[in-house]
């Protein structure tokens, strides 16, 4: 169970079990890539488990981990120390098969977030196919849900998929991003913002709680986060990325201040096709 409270280095700081509190846009904060640092040399550091205190320390809300089925970069090793040593609330990511439901049910984290996984892909390429895929989901969804565990899909920003998500009956759904951050500045990053909008706007009509990530970095974050009905970004790679240059805390604390601003209705919203540069604050 996620305690209320926790205990972090350089002090404390109360934690819920991944609620909104009054609307506030929630940060998951994914380690992967302190393991694939690691992993680069065979050896022990830097550690996960130290990033995830970091991470609680500058305010993330929960820490996201994807065990992979080839252990390219979190191990067994890493969940388990997360599940047992950190408060905040665990967002395992993972691919639908028997292997990885055990381990699930196992350490029974907060959250489990169902993902495409192909061992030849760099990253995760796209969103689940769970119209075409729902017989084989279904048992894992249920399975999950059962042991109390919260269930999310990470989909494309498309209605069919989500009404396939609500059909289901998996609480959560989560927006890929990766399209609209990688397209270029102008009409076409418009269009997949209006898709990730859209698709939003129709999972919160479902009743689903919809979240969002994959590739969000400081200047493609304000227009997601300024889309009301997302409750949680999930963000790590670029975030692990940037603390190479400014420190993993700093780095969090900003991501976490243009989210805020995002929902701050004082703020002018970033043009969606200009540059962070470009923001402006009324006084």
């Amino acid at each position: 169970m996620v305690r209320e409270s926790m205990s972090i280095e350089g002090g404390a700081a109360n934690r819920d079990d991944g609620r909104a509190r009054g609307g506030r846009l929630r940060l998951g904060v994914n380690i992967d890539h302190v393991a694939t640092l690691r992993n680069a040399r065979a050896g022990s550091r830097p550690e996960p488990l130290r990033a995830a205190r970091l991470a609680a320390a500058a305010g993330a809300d929960g820490i996201t981990a994807h065990l992979r089925e080839d252990r390219r970069h979190i191990g067994d090793e890493d969940i388990e120390r997360l599940r047992r040593e950190i408060d905040l609330p665990l967002n395992l990511e993972m691919a639908a098969t028997d292997e990885m439901l055990a381990i699930a049910l196992r350490h029974r984290p907060h959250a489990v977030c169902l993902v495409p996984e192909k061992r030849t892909e760099v990253t995760t390429e796209g969103g689940l196919d769970v119209i075409g895929g729902r017989a084989h989901l279904a048992p894992f969804v249920a399975a999950l849900g059962q042991a109390g565990i919260r269930v999310s899909l990470f989909i494309e920003p498309d209605p069919a998929q989500l009404d396939a998500a609500h059909r289901l009956g998996a609480p959560v759904v989560e927006l890929h991003t990766g399209s609209y951050c990688d397209a270029p500045f102008g009409p076409e990053r418009d269009h997949r913002l209006e898709r990730l909008r859209r698709a939003a706007a129709h999972a919160q009509a479902l009743g689903l709680e919809c979240h969002a990530g994959h590739g969000l970095c400081f200047e493609t974050v304000t227009p997601v986060a300024a889309i009301p009905t997302i409750r949680e970004l999930n963000i790590g790679h670029f975030l692990i990325g940037e603390a190479i240059f400014i420190g993993l805390e700093a780095a969090i604390r900003q991501m976490l201040a243009l989210m805020a601003a995002a929902r701050t209705p004082t703020v002018v919203p970033t043009p969606i096709s200009a540059p962070l540069s470009e923001v402006e604050f009324r006084s």
